[in-house]
């Protein structure tokens, strides 16, 4: 960009770019209600007890069926004693690798950072933190517009 001599150069803030969020969704493609959880870092502990949070969720007598994409710890062996304990009400289906477009949640996470992010500068970690949360916490509940964007039917 050129600035005239006598201009003060401008000043670009830009958000911390070593700074992010992380946290596991499932979206109720039938209703769009959907169901989040803010973690340190992810892992098989935390993956679990994610699943724990979702079937506690779970119709009755329903199945609970989640797409995921491969990430490492959805596969790791800590997960293998609480998949079998809960195999008849919690299947995992995994899409094949390099295919998010496939996933419905990808589609609420880019929705997510176009409302919340988009020319958005966040000088702190929690106003990134607070202005997601505002929007996940309106679409805790049953909602169109998440499920028209998630409908796979």
């Amino acid at each position: 960009m050129w600035v005239p001599p006598e201009d003060i150069d401008p000043i670009q803030f830009l958000a911390p770019t070593r700074k992010s969020l992380s946290l596991f969704g499932a979206v109720n493609l039938g209703t769009g209600q959907l169901l989040t959880q803010f973690e340190k870092k992810f892992d098989a502990m935390t993956f679990q007890s994610f699943l724990e949070k979702l079937l506690l969720h779970r119709a009755k007598r329903r199945r609970l069926v989640v797409i995921l994409d491969n990430a490492k710890y959805h596969h790791a062996n800590l997960l293998k004693p609480f998949l079998r304990k809960h195999r008849k009400e919690l299947k995992l289906e995994f899409l094949p690798s390099y295919s998010p477009e496939l996933n419905p949640i990808e589609r609420v996470w880019k929705l997510t950072r176009r409302l919340c992010t988009h020319n958005h500068y966040f000088p702190e970690r929690s106003g990134l933190l607070e202005a997601v949360s505002s929007q996940l916490i309106r679409w805790q509940k049953p909602n169109d517009p998440l499920r028209r964007l998630c409908c796979i039917i």
